[in-house]
């Protein structure tokens, strides 16, 4: 965060264990999902309804929260992909 020059507004303790029903609720306040894994790069419109393929995509395999999860705006980047963190962040 410190190379893009973000400032980090709230912070969740990694012992808090997230999950579907906290990504579900996550989501209702937002316009769009961006879910990353490496190279790739899933887009969710969430802004009218919230999808259960939305949701998993921000689970990892224990069925936790995955990290990072950010909100910019309306919009929540999960996970991480230098090229989206550059292009959110610039």
């Amino acid at each position: 965060m410190e190379a893009n020059n973000i400032d980090i507004a709230d912070t969740v303790s990694a012992s808090q264990k997230l999950q579907a029903s906290d990504a579900k609720n996550l989501l209702s306040k937002a316009s769009k999902l961006i879910a990353m894994k490496g190279k790739k790069v899933n887009e969710f419109n969430v802004k009218n309804s919230v999808n259960q393929e939305a949701i998993d995509a921000m689970l990892g395999p224990t069925g936790n929260l995955r990290a990072p999860t950010i909100r910019v705006g309306n919009t929540y980047l999960v996970g991480f992909n230098e090229d989206v963190f550059s292009a959110e962040f610039a």
